[in-house]
């Protein structure tokens, strides 16, 4: 630093002569954190092109990496002020087109020196050192905890790549990257490009890469350590696969290739427009933060998510197929055409959304993959729209912090069963055409939602401004209901209501939703009539069903093609309860499931009628998506049940022991169909709380009773056993210990973690919560810690530190949102009683300075609170 220095004082009068005539033009003063506002990220755009960066890092595998970028851009007139972004580094070097100079750095960003810059062609050069990050952000540093080897993965969105390189870090300033790493000889590095050589540089290794097409920094990735890799080169473009060595005996990269030929040959002939990459890499990484993330040509995915420890069920297989194809849809739609700003995002994840359930369903074994699609992800949205903090699909993003304030349901789900709808008004070749028009159109560009539905609008010669502003600027999701009347047995009058959202959001949406009328045979219902019909409105009238024989059971949604609940009218709720197991069509099935349960969320049908159809119906369940979704309704069930008042805590242990050993029947008679076993043995684990189950899970644990036909592999071990703690079951602590002494691995350290949280001590509890508040742990670990540390049965424990945790919830939303977003999740206080919604009110009324992400959190807890109140009173009735 003191040559740095000394050259500086040399070179005071070159800058002093160096003064280029300076422009009005002011990209704003930013507030000294590594956020940008929209408003500044335009401004920057404005003025900067022809950005490229020429990379270099020198990684060892310490707890730093020391790197340059070089960073070449056009300006098209130098503004008063302009930033660079680098997040936490240690600058040893700064240049401004040749001139070394001191940077005026803040930590978060280095202000360029006006003078220095010119209209044109400009450089800046910056070396530094800087730490790894520990967040899952930025360059992510994990040890091994079997082998101590060190694993690098890179993860940048919305706008962490500064917390890796120096950076213009927004969507829109799109660039050319070339990249060199020095690496230890036995490591792999993986990047967008396959690199051009390696060489021998002592005792490490020399990358180098090409330069890689345009990309915006979020795209953009570096991973490195010593992988174990697998290659295939059957299909039309070279792929490889990368996992930690230690865990390499856990990825059956058969299934990962299979899949990934199936969706590129789909994507290839579906948007006629070949992968716009050289190779196609997918990396299996620690501590993600996410499912995976879209690398341009080097994706990555969450060993938690992805790795299992026995031979992958039919659900698990599904999710990675759909998970692969949602980021192999990305590669064109957001890195070969991408937002300009972050209120784009949305299009990104509805379309990739849309298209990997579309992909799954049409090019691979999973031809149900839109009902796993209605019975999960459609579900959330419509919960997720239901809420008061619902919002539109389109909505604007002050800053690069609050980018993902709405990423939630209703920017998945909702947009992607919206482009559905769409493609059902349309029609599947004129929005295919749509599709392939602006992908061509923007390749390699940046684009905005006008630029897309403009080129639907040109495909389809159709305004679609009107579809537009009802569906993605007006926010709330309709209901529809038959309205009909009959005379001898014939209708008489047909009309489908349509119901706004609410007062607040009265829009009414224009759809295109099919119309099944059903009457009871001797053994099933039969589907008598169906009919398209395109509503909008408070009322349409279905002529066409006049004279159809008088159904039993309409359903306005048959197919699930519209975006809309459904609320079924009398006559057809009471058909759907009394003769559930008679239809025959498994998604109509879903739906009345789903409508049973919704009547429980409404109050209109009481949780202990609701299990008294599943104690009935769910036996004869064989579809195994419908069994999925069963389980998921009867594992909230088990929450609410521990919220009911004391008078009827009786039947909440009886219901609860009912649905574990309902479980484990279904488990031992689904001998010799795997999937269906497992799926039913883990409801069993999950459902366990009584002390005979318990006992039982403890004696197949020590192998002292068995199950024909089920093998307990480590995943289950560590699920029995951290059931076992939870409900601090006999030497259940003894058996944490021994399994942690087995299983050393990461998986086994995390699931002994949750499993030594989850148990019920009060003292322990509030260490832990110390924990969240005082330390640094890594945050995977942290996450753990916050899922695990309050269970719904567990009211006391929690209610000892309520009044603690949202005293220190303006604190801990200072932590920023990665850290906000599972706190807010998880430890604000809940009890299911009036004397929390009021404590939730206070905590409104009162810390006003809170994030937008952690007052969206607060309502979402009142009105959960409000509903699980609502649910408890209606009991019995």
């Amino acid at each position: 630093m003191n040559l740095f220095k000394a050259s500086l004082v040399a070179l005071t009068c070159t800058v002093l002569m160096s003064c280029a005539t300076q422009s009005t033009l002011n990209t704003g003063p930013r507030d000294a954190s590594p956020y940008i506002s929209q408003y500044q990220a335009n401004l920057r755009s404005e003025v900067i092109s022809d950005v490229s960066y020429e990379l270099d890092f020198q990684l060892t595998g310490e707890t730093e990496f020391t790197a340059s970028t070089k960073v070449n851009f056009r300006l098209s007139e130098v503004p008063k002020e302009l930033s660079l972004d680098l997040n936490k580094a240690q600058i040893k070097r700064f240049m401004i087109n040749g001139t070394a100079v001191y940077p005026n750095y803040n930590g978060a960003y280095i202000s360029l020196n006006s003078r220095l810059l010119s209209t044109g062609s400009n450089t800046v050069i910056v070396e530094y050192t800087r730490a790894h990050s520990t967040n899952g952000e930025g360059l992510h540093r994990f040890q091994d905890p079997i082998d101590g080897k060190v694993y690098l993965y890179s993860h940048f969105e919305p706008a962490a790549a500064q917390q890796m390189f120096a950076v213009f870090d927004q969507p829109d300033i799109k660039a050319h990257y070339q990249i060199s790493v020095t690496a230890p000889k036995d490591w792999q590095v993986i990047s967008t490009m396959r690199e051009t050589s390696i060489t021998a540089v002592g005792a490490s290794n020399r990358w180098e890469f090409p330069q890689t097409p345009k990309l915006s920094p979020y795209n953009f990735s570096m991973h490195a350590g010593p992988y174990q890799v697998w290659q295939d080169n059957s299909g039309r473009y070279p792929m490889r696969l990368f996992a930690r060595q230690s865990v390499a005996h856990q990825v059956p990269p058969e299934d990962w290739f299979t899949y990934t030929k199936q969706g590129l040959t789909f994507f290839d002939n579906y948007f006629c427009i070949p992968y716009p990459f050289k190779k196609y890499d997918q990396i299996l990484v620690p501590d993600f933060l996410y499912g995976a993330m879209e690398n341009a040509a080097a994706v990555t995915f969450s060993e938690d998510r992805f790795l299992h420890q026995a031979t992958m069920t039919a659900e698990q297989r599904q999710r990675l197929a759909g998970v692969i194809m949602h980021e192999m849809a990305h590669q064109w739609f957001g890195d070969l055409v991408t937002m300009k700003w972050w209120n784009g995002l949305w299009l990104n994840e509805s379309f990739a959304s849309f298209m990997g359930t579309l992909a799954t369903q049409e090019a691979t074994e999973f031809t149900q993959a839109w009902r796993n699609f209605y019975a999960s992800g459609k579900q959330k949205a419509y919960e997720q729209d239901s809420l008061v903090t619902t919002h539109p699909i389109e909505v604007p993003v002050a800053t690069s912090q609050n980018a993902f304030d709405n990423i939630d349901a209703i920017t998945y789900q909702k947009g992607a069963s919206t482009l559905k709808q769409l493609r059902h008004l349309l029609g599947d070749v004129v929005f295919r055409r749509g599709v392939s028009h602006y992908l061509k159109q923007y390749s390699y560009q940046n684009a905005e939602l006008d630029d897309f539905i403009n080129s639907l609008a040109k495909a389809s010669g159709r305004d679609l401004s009107a579809w537009t502003q009802e569906w993605l600027y007006s926010a709330g999701v309709n209901t529809i209901k038959a309205e009909y009347r009959c005379e001898g047995n014939r209708i008489t009058e047909f009309s489908l209501l349509q119901l706004p959202a609410s007062a607040d959001l009265p829009t009414l949406r224009e759809q295109k939703v099919n119309v099944a009328l059903f009457t009871k045979g001797r053994y099933e219902l039969r589907n008598d009539v169906t009919l398209p019909v395109t509503y909008q409105g408070e009322r349409t009238e279905v002529k066409q069903f006049i004279g159809e024989r008088c159904p039993d059971l309409v359903y306005p949604n048959f197919d699930d093609w519209g975006y809309v609940k459904v609320e079924l009218d009398d006559k057809s709720f009471d058909t759907a309860k009394q003769h559930l197991s008679n239809v025959s069509d498994p998604l109509l099935r879903s739906m009345l499931w789903q409508s049973l349960w919704d009547g429980v969320r409404d109050g209109k049908l009481s949780l202990d009628q609701y299990l008294s159809a599943v104690f009935v119906n769910a036996p004869a369940e064989s579809d195994y998506t419908i069994v999925g979704q069963i389980i998921s309704s009867l594992l909230r069930s088990k929450e609410y049940l521990a919220q009911i008042a004391p008078m009827q805590q009786n039947y909440a242990n009886n219901a609860i022991k009912g649905l574990a050993q309902m479980s484990l029947r279904k488990t031992m008679e689904s001998r010799g169909e795997h999937d269906l076993q497992h799926r039913w043995f883990n409801a069993y684990i999950r459902l366990a709380a009584d002390r005979d189950s318990l006992r039982h899970l403890a004696q197949l644990l020590d192998g002292t009773s068995k199950i024909k036909g089920l093998t307990l592999d480590q995943d289950l071990r560590w699920a029995i056993i951290t059931q076992l703690n939870r409900y601090d079951a006999p030497n259940a602590l003894q058996r944490l210990t021994k399994e942690a002494a087995k299983d050393q691995s990461d998986s086994g350290i995390k699931a002994a973690l949750a499993a030594e949280v989850i148990r019920p001590e009060a003292a322990a509890k509030r260490r832990w919560l110390s924990r969240v508040h005082t330390d640094s742990l890594p945050f995977a670990k942290q996450r753990i810690i916050m899922e695990s540390l309050y269970p719904a049965e567990q009211k006391l424990q929690s209610a000892a530190t309520a009044e603690e945790r949202l005293a220190n919830l303006r604190e801990m939303d200072q932590k920023g949102p990665v850290f906000m977003r599972s706190y807010s999740q998880h430890l604000i206080p809940t009890d299911c009683n009036y004397t929390s919604i009021a404590a939730l009110d206070k905590v409104l009324d009162s810390q006003t300075g809170l994030s937008n992400l952690a007052r969206r959190a607060l309502l979402e807890t009142r009105q959960a609170e409000q509903r699980c109140v609502l649910i408890k009173n209606t009991m019995g009735h």
